[in-house]
């Protein structure tokens, strides 16, 4: 005879799942879900971006217009940057973008089969800053970049890039995992010692959190991305986030927030790759989400544990010494 559950105790054993926090060493089972999880969110972000540019800088009636787009006062590269890189003729706006473009496509490509994994997410996470620095940003109507005032600055429009570095190191620490090239074929990609979730944790609910509030605390400023126009929900999932309680709960309503975002970006009269090139970085965006979904996001930093112990939270716990 079975025991039936009531919908009040069903409803409680869900909550209590969705707002408990796991923390402790990983298995290698679960390891290897995670660097498969984040490979194909961010190696998909570079595969659609860099086919998305170079496809465009090889075709001779797109490749003005592309280097132009770049190049413009409100474009991806300032004018420091242009006169640092071009100004010796011996790499032009073209070669640059071209060269740039075909790194990320296979690079990108490397990331889903899974081989040199660890120095690519490396390299990326880095990348990912030089575009906040090379970003020339005017975030208010009519205005020129000369304009001395009114400038947004690069760190909040290009915060989803943030975002992403921080997805890369955390696939830095796990490595390939086994379902690679790298494991199959060369029989490396291990991760680095013994990975805890709790810290790994705290890395991507972070690099989640922050791009969340950013697009709820400056909503509405020209270049800045917001996934959700209720300015208040994003603040919320961002805050949630990052005080390590109901982040099972915080990674549903981001999960939910990405997909309306996305559906809502897709224009059915747009090729199929300007879609997607749309919507790219999202891709790496869900997949930590669902990480967070899993897995929860660790016990490090928890606003409850650094309200009950301060210390220990901040400083680390006491190292005891023994007498010989």
């Amino acid at each position: 005879m079975t025991q039936s559950i009531s919908p009040i105790a069903g409803v409680t054993q869900l909550w209590h799942k969705l707002t408990r926090s796991e923390t402790g060493q990983l298995t290698e089972q679960n390891i290897n879900h995670i660097a498969l999880i984040l490979r194909f969110g961010i190696g998909s972000v570079f595969v659609i971006g860099g086919w998305w540019k170079l496809s465009r800088a090889i075709d001779p009636t797109r490749a003005d217009a592309l280097v132009s787009k770049y190049l413009a006062p409100n474009g991806y590269i300032n004018g420091f940057f242009q006169e640092y890189l071009f100004t010796n003729d011996l790499l032009t706006p073209w070669a640059f973008m071209t060269a740039l473009s075909t790194f990320e496509l296979f690079a990108g490509l490397a990331l889903l089969l899974g081989i040199f994994v660890r120095p690519l997410s490396i390299i990326f996470g880095l990348l990912m800053w030089s575009f906040v620095a090379a970003l020339p940003v005017v975030t208010t109507p009519d205005l020129i970049p000369t304009d001395s005032t009114f400038l947004t600055p690069a760190l909040i429009v290009q915060i989803r890039d943030v975002g992403l570095s921080g997805f890369c190191f955390a696939l830095a620490i796990v490595g390939s995992g086994a379902y690679s090239l790298d494991a199959r074929l060369l029989g490396r990609g291990r991760a680095l010692g013994l990975v805890e979730w709790a810290t790994l944790g705290l890395l991507v609910r972070i690099s989640i959190a922050v791009v969340f509030l950013t697009g709820g605390f400056f909503f509405g400023l020209d270049h800045v991305k917001s996934w959700t126009g209720i300015p208040l929900l994003s603040i919320g999932i961002g805050i949630t986030m990052l005080s390590g309680h109901g982040v099972r709960v915080a990674a549903v309503a981001a999960l939910v927030v990405l997909l309306f975002y996305c559906v809502g970006k897709l224009d059915a009269a747009k090729p199929l790759w300007d879609n997607l090139n749309a919507i790219k970085r999202e891709f790496a965006f869900c997949a930590a989400a669902s990480l967070l979904l899993c897995f929860s996001g660790g016990q490090a930093f928890q606003v409850g544990y650094l309200i009950r112990h301060p210390k220990t939270a901040l400083f680390g716990s006491e190292q005891q010494t023994h007498q010989s």
